[in-house]
């Protein structure tokens, strides 16, 4: 029953942010390359002040997969590397801490790209 409650979890707030950005998008004149960088920058900036870690181990993927999540990974990565190397860690943290997950979607992109095929959208 508790996974079933974690996955419910989830979905809400995974859905609420979708629901937030196709709102954005119908109601506003954001492109959405605006509305995927608020995302990350509304995650960096809550997970700066402390905010988005709470609801990301409430909501587990639901709050961690969107770019939100992708924006408080950066934040944790520059707070962990300023705590141990200084200013430095100001231009190495996010990188650090965004690595793996970056490298896993470049990887994976690669190899869709190999088993797809291309073909004339406008055909």
């Amino acid at each position: 029953m508790e996974l079933l409650w974690d996955l419910v979890k989830a979905f809400a707030i995974g859905g609420l942010l979708c629901v937030l950005g196709q709102l954005l998008i119908d109601r506003t004149g954001l492109t959405p390359a605006r509305i995927l960088t608020l995302y990350v920058v509304a995650g960096v900036v809550l997970g700066a002040l402390g905010l988005y870690q709470p609801l990301a181990d409430w909501a587990g993927a639901g709050a961690t997969v969107p770019l939100t999540g992708f924006g408080n990974t950066l934040a944790k990565g520059v707070r962990k590397a300023v705590a141990e190397q200084g200013l430095l860690g100001v231009f190495t943290g996010g990188f650090t801490a965004s690595a793996g997950g970056i490298a896993a979607a470049v990887f994976f992109g690669v190899i869709a790209s190999l088993l797809g095929k291309s073909r004339d959208k406008n055909g």
